[in-house]
This record gives structure tokens, C-alpha cells and sequence, in this order.
């Protein structure tokens, strides 16, 4: 049987009736809306940020804290109901096939790609900015261009969807395959919503910034002006 013939032998046997597939793929479109409603929220009212918690970092932390256990439980759902529980192309594979290693190597290739594009993120972003710590008010003073942003604009994004890529092909799971690429799409639309909101969370607090700038030169060109009154 041809790899082809065993991957649609794969999804044919595919129990998409799985609840642990069904948790997986809600907690997958979840999340990012769930991270995205709160951090809007408070960007908007400071509900979080002042009236709640009355800290900006204490309602950003508290918000990586549920973003994480989130992503926690959709990891776990997504290896036990997409993966392990559902058919392998290497169960219909002779041990001795070429299919085998190469599938290994090129999943955890994948996977390794993935991490460091994810947890190089993290490193450079830090927690405020991993967990959307500019929707809270935590700033940073410059957009980050050195890598991984210089690879791709969203390398958290591309990242975590390539780690859930690496696991699926590691494990020789096509319906895995196909749920690497619905996470894909979850996170480019999630992108079409961030992306654009927190460059205006910059650009406001650039166009205040010179605001802010002009009205001390100004204040200082009266006082100025005011001394020389004096003086004659």
C-alpha cells in the first residue's frame, strides 16, 4: 500500500467523534479568543488592570497564568484525542520502511523549528509582552526586530503551530496533520486582530509622546520668554 493509501486508510478509521479530540479543538479556538476578549477588555475599561486587580502586571501575570494552564490542558488533549488515540500511518508500515525514519526525523526537525521560534519569543519578549502586557499599559519602548522577529512577524504563532505539526508527523498521525492545520488558520485569523490593534496601542502612545514632547518645548520657550521679560 502506498503512504497515500495508508494516510486516507488512517483518516477513514478516524474516530472524529473522540470527546478529548472535540476538548483539543475547542481549547483551540478558545484560547486565543479567550486571551484576546480579556486583554481588549481591559485595554478599553482597565477592569482588570485597576478596579480588580489594581495593577497592570498583576492582571497581566494573572493573565498569563490562565493562558498557560489553558494551553496546558489544549496540549494534552491535543497529543491524547488527535495523536495517540487515533490511527498511525506506522501501524500499517513495515519497520524496515525508509517511511519510518524519514517521518521521525522530519517531525522532530519540525518540532525542534517550532520551539525555537516559540521560546525564542518568549525570551526576548519576557512575560508582560509574551501575555499581551501592551494591552494592559506595559509598553515596550521599541518594536523588537532582532530574531526571531526578523524571520517572521508572528513567531509565536508560526511557532507553536509547527510544534503541533512536529508532534503530529512524529507520531505519524494524518488526523493530527489536519488539526496542526486548523490551529494554522485559528492563529492567522487571531493575527488579522492583533497585529493591527497593537500597532495602534503604538502609534497612540507615539503620537502622545510628541505631544508631550512639543508642550515641554513650548513651556519652556514661555518660560524663557518670561525671564527675558524680566530681565528688561
Amino acid at each position: 500500500m502506498s503512504l497515500q493509501g495508508i494516510v486516507n486508510t488512517c483518516l477513514s478509521n478516524t474516530n472524529y467523534t473522540s470527546t478529548t479530540a472535540k476538548i483539543a479543538l475547542s481549547l483551540i479556538v478558545i484560547n486565543p479568543s479567550t486571551w484576546n476578549i480579556i486583554a481588549r477588555i481591559d485595554y478599553r475599561t482597565r477592569l482588570f488592570s485597576k478596579k480588580i486587580f489594581g495593577s497592570k502586571y498583576a492582571a497581566c501575570y494573572s493573565l498569563a497564568v490562565l493562558i498557560f494552564s489553558l494551553g496546558l490542558i489544549r496540549d494534552h488533549t491535543f497529543l491524547k484525542g488527535c495523536v495517540l488515540e487515533q490511527p498511525s500511518v506506522f501501524e500499517y508500515l513495515s519497520k524496515d520502511s525508509l517511511w519510518v525514519p524519514v517521518l521521525k526525523a522530519l517531525g522532530a526537525a519540525t518540532f525542534v523549528i517550532g520551539q525555537t521560534l516559540n521560546l525564542g519569543s518568549m525570551y526576548k519578549l519576557g512575560i508582560d509582552g509574551t501575555y499581551l502586557g501592551d494591552y494592559f499599559g506595559i509598553l515596550k519602548d521599541e518594536k523588537l526586530t532582532g530574531f526571531p522577529f526578523n524571520v517572521c512577524e508572528h513567531p509565536m504563532y508560526i511557532g507553536s503551530s509547527l510544534s503541533f505539526l512536529g508532534t503530529a508527523i512524529y507520531y505519524g498521525s494524518p488526523f493530527g496533520v489536519l488539526v496542526s492545520g486548523f490551529v494554522r488558520l485559528v492563529y492567522q485569523i487571531a493575527e488579522q486582530f492583533e497585529g493591527p490593534f497593537t500597532n495602534m496601542i503604538y502609534s497612540k502612545r507615539d503620537e502622545q509622546n510628541k505631544l508631550n514632547l512639543a508642550s515641554k518645548q513650548n513651556n519652556s520657550e514661555k518660560q524663557k520668554s518670561h525671564n527675558s521679560n524680566k530681565l528688561a
